[in-house]
């Protein structure tokens, strides 16, 4: 069992919690993302076993970041959004030069690639982010249900793509407020159904991703970047108005970037 995983599950689940920030980047940024694709799309082969040794601690991680922290989160999001997504893009920030390196950009980037970076940036940029996070569905129908199994399918396929947030997701589809509120009064029958998603949509994508990582390594690596710079567009909150502000969310800044940096050298190095 790969217990240094569940804190690693621990940082990714406390960032999926947050609308814009995605766990696959911080799964780059931990220096994890291609064992977790390798994983999760061995978990139905003969690798089952060796599959859930690496999953279940990243799994126990994860969950206990989202129900710790879920609170919390919102919290500092109601209160003091500006300096947490500020901690946020420091830490995204940090996370590039890894990137570059673990794709070395420097001597396989062609033209082409960087047409692909660029197309990362814009497909992130565009996702629509007028959602409602405090809308909160009260109705629990057969159709309901059925809604928010369908939101953990389609955020699934976000949280484990770097620079796509399964929580702004949510938030565009409109369930973000709805599954929120589940975590923090542990409401058993929404929690499940979207689990129930989620996981489903998760088996799925990592296929995916598998094929083009061992088929267009380069290719995926360099739309991987993009999606995580668009990401950054996506949660700036916006310039501080006084000096006091802007002094503390440059404070902020650095702290996720040197967060972001430690995490890099000891994974990576």
């Amino acid at each position: 069992m790969e217990w240094k995983n569940i804190y690693r599950g621990f940082v990714m689940g406390t960032s999926d919690v947050v609308p814009g920030v995605s766990g696959g980047t911080i799964a780059v940024l931990l220096g994890i993302y291609d064992q977790l694709i390798e994983a999760i799309s061995a978990l139905f082969t003969k690798k089952w076993r060796q599959s859930l040794m690496f999953l279940i601690p990243l799994a126990i991680g994860a969950g206990s970041a989202i129900l710790a922290f879920s609170k919390v989160i919102n919290y500092l999001l109601e209160y003091y959004s500006m300096f947490t997504f500020y901690f946020f893009i420091g830490l995204i920030l940090g996370i590039l030069p890894y990137l570059f390196r673990e794709s070395n950009a420097l001597k396989t980037f062609k033209w082409q690639h960087i047409a692909l970076l660029i197309i990362g940036v814009i497909i992130i940029v565009l996702i629509p982010t007028n959602g409602d996070e405090d809308l909160l569905i009260t109705d629990r129908s057969m159709s309901t249900y059925f809604f928010l199994f369908i939101s953990g399918v389609v955020a699934s396929a976000a949280m484990i793509l770097p620079g796509i947030s399964g929580s702004l997701v949510l938030l565009v589809l409109g369930s973000y407020g709805t599954i929120l509120h589940a975590v923090e009064h542990f409401e058993f029958s929404v929690l499940v159904v979207v689990a129930i998603g989620i996981f489903l949509g998760i088996i799925s994508i990592s296929n995916i991703i598998k094929y083009f990582l061992h088929h267009f390594h380069t290719a995926t690596f360099a739309l991987i970047i993009g999606f995580v710079i668009g990401s950054i567009y996506v949660i700036f909150p916006g310039w501080p108005l006084s000096i006091g502000s802007t002094l503390i969310s440059l404070l902020i800044f650095l702290a996720g970037l040197t967060i972001a940096t430690i995490l890099g050298r000891i994974e990576y190095e």
